[in-house]
């Protein structure tokens, strides 16, 4: 899907914007008790709930810094895919060209719903899709970029850098995180409370894109089951764990893909 692929690019009780050094050079590693601290911040009725024993599996900074990570980046790739996968089943879309062959957004539109859109796409547009999402990944996991460390050796699980930062081959006029400045102002207490609030709709919309691609193969969503169509959500008889379709086999080892099938949906 267009908008799950573009968004990939997900969280921590302090802020994910360059601060004073005075404070990147405090910044510990969180603890377990640091976890529950927050859950109570973040669900106060249930508080801290890890039924797969992952922080007490792994307890340590390195791995707790990962775990964060996973679940921020998780909850805000969630969060763009869940509004796209609204917009697209909608047939809301960009006027104009995809392609300089005449294909337009119009024609992906018609495709389908989301998953049917993304199969739709020309191979070349997937492989842009795709490597700025690596490209994205690459900024990311730069040490060091803004005065901040990586997030398993002491640094902001959610920390994302400046792009003109990351990339200095290249001139980017706008960041990927706050790109017009709107949180510069705000209290260090106002933004881990505005952090705990996307922590909490991130989570939301993780179960929000998994019901609505689940609704959309037909199996049972409590609150979606029945609705299919009325709401916009269109079946879709493709594979969403498979990034490549048949209209993709001229790329090596995608025919051998199709072959194997997905074990997922």
């Amino acid at each position: 899907m267009l908008a799950t692929a573009a968004a990939a690019l997900s969280f921590a009780p302090t802020a994910p914007v360059s601060q004073p050094s005075s404070l990147r050079s405090s910044v510990v590693m969180e603890s377990v008790d640091d976890l529950k601290a927050l859950a109570g911040q973040a669900n106060p009725i249930l508080g801290y709930w890890d039924p797969l024993s992952l922080a007490s599996n792994y307890e340590g900074e390195e791995p707790i810094g990962f775990l964060r990570q996973a679940e921020i980046k998780h909850g805000r790739v969630a969060m763009a895919a869940f509004v796209g996968f609204i917009v697209q089943s909608n047939g809301i879309t960009f006027p104009g060209k995809l392609t300089l062959d005449g294909v337009s957004f119009a024609d992906i539109a018609a495709a389908g719903g989301p998953g049917d859109q993304w199969d739709a796409l020309p191979t070349a547009s997937k492989l842009q899709i795709l490597l700025f999402v690596g490209l994205m990944e690459w900024c990311g996991e730069q040490p060091g970029t803004d005065g901040e460390k990586h997030y398993m050796r002491g640094g902001k699980p959610g920390f994302f850098p400046s792009l003109n930062k990351a990339v200095p081959f290249h001139p980017v006029p706008l960041n990927l995180w706050d790109p017009f400045g709107f949180t510069k102002k705000l209290t260090e207490e106002q933004k881990a409370k505005k952090l705990v609030t996307e922590l909490n709709n991130g989570r939301l919309a993780m179960l929000g894109i998994m019901s609505l691609c689940s609704a959309s193969k037909g199996l049972i969503v409590p609150g979606l089951s029945g609705l299919g169509a009325d709401v916009g959500i269109k079946a879709y008889a493709g594979d969403y764990m498979a990034p490549f379709a048949a209209g993709d086999a001229s790329l090596p080892l995608v025919s051998d893909m199709l072959k194997l099938g997905s074990f997922m949906f």
